[in-house]
């Protein structure tokens, strides 16, 4: 009989240190998960942060002041004025300035030279701020395989983008003074692509999934994020055709709710990319889709939805969207001013961010 009691104590005893241990990893996992998605949000912060001085660098015409991609001597700055001397020697060789800023003087140059230094060397700033963390997360297999290559994905597309961004500043350093439309978009379009990665990865380790179907109101969601991105991608030829400097009456264009002049370049799809007029107006129009489609899914996610996450977000996207209708008003008729452009193209972002959030929180509440 005190055989048996003793093993039945020894069996407790081992079920019970088997608990513990199980839940002790379970912490650890969790606590490794948590510090993961705490570093992933603060890569992105950082993102948020290089589009709006990537703003005031173009905003500023401050972009093609370094005309030389130097991935690793290029982060230190001129030191001596030898130094300054050469490389504003450098640009004067450019059509940028021979064709607009002729009257300039080295003053002038350092001016605009030190946005484009800066945001090149935050870019390299979060380069080393991503790989770094992630080596070490790594070394101490503190990441599964399957996360492993998601954020080995994230540094490839970083990588990309910072050759975009030299392919994008090469496009003005030739005949015409301003980058390509189309390379600006795309350097833009890859930024936000990074930032989206890097905050879904951070909202998978921080809330991990219930179900395995998502709802149809979180597809709603999912295509939400979509239409922000596309409208953020025409926010993107906008600027770079300048078409904000055009049409800066609100809510008629002119005078007009569709101006005239819309199709008046042969072939029509040319038009999309190359007219300020039709630029424009796709962009205003995707922002008037938003506008009621955003109050729609908001009453639809209060109506149906309890979960406090999902109802925080969907607050967020409201009141984010409302904002950056604002400021894009404000920006189109006040014809760009550089403040309001930059908060403008940071606050694309957050409408972004908002809409990721919402979505994932409603594949979360099923």
């Amino acid at each position: 009989m005190r055989i048996k009691l003793f093993r039945l104590r020894v069996g407790e005893d081992h079920h019970n240190f088997e608990g513990a241990l199980g839940m002790l990893q379970h912490n650890i996992a969790g606590s490794a998960r948590r510090m993961v998605a705490v570093w992933l949000l603060c890569c992105a912060a950082l993102v948020l942060v290089m589009v709006v001085v990537g703003g005031v660098t173009r905003l500023t015409h401050s972009g093609l002041s370094i005309v030389e991609w130097q991935p690793l001597i290029g982060t230190i700055p001129p030191l001596s004025d030898a130094d300054w001397h050469e490389q504003f020697a450098k640009y004067r060789l450019t059509p940028e300035f021979q064709k607009v800023n002729f009257h300039m003087d080295l003053a002038g140059f350092k001016s605009i030279f030190w946005w484009e230094y800066f945001h090149r060397l935050l870019g390299r700033g979060i380069g080393v701020v991503f790989l770094l963390p992630m080596l070490w997360f790594l070394l101490r297999r503190m990441v599964d395989r399957p996360l492993a290559w998601r954020l080995a994905g994230v540094f490839v597309l970083g990588g990309l983008q910072g050759a975009m961004g030299w392919y994008m500043v090469k496009s003005g350093l030739v005949d015409d003074p301003r980058v390509s439309q189309f390379r600006l978009t795309a350097h833009l379009g890859l930024a936000l692509l990074i930032f989206v990665a890097m905050l879904w990865i951070a909202l998978d380790l921080l809330v991990p999934r219930r179900n395995s179907s998502p709802a149809r109101r979180s597809m709603a969601a999912l295509a939400m994020v979509a239409v922000i991105f596309l409208m953020s991608l025409t926010g993107g030829f906008v600027a770079g055709i300048r078409a904000g400097k055009a049409y800066n009456t609100f809510p008629l264009m002119n005078g007009h709710w569709i101006p005239p002049e819309i199709f008046m370049l042969e072939p029509w799809w040319m038009n999309f990319f190359y007219n300020m007029a039709t630029v424009q107006f796709v962009h205003r129009s995707i922002a008037w889709l938003l506008a009621f489609a955003v109050p729609l899914l908001w009453w639809h996610v209060l109506r149906e939805v309890t979960d406090p996450r999902a109802r925080l977000a969907c607050h967020a996207l409201l009141a984010a969207l409302a904002a950056q209708i604002v400021l894009g008003i404000a920006t189109l008729a006040l014809q760009v001013p550089v403040a309001l452009g930059a908060a403008h193209q940071g606050g694309a972002v957050v409408v972004l961010a908002c809409a990721v959030w919402l979505a994932h929180a409603l594949r979360r509440t099923m």
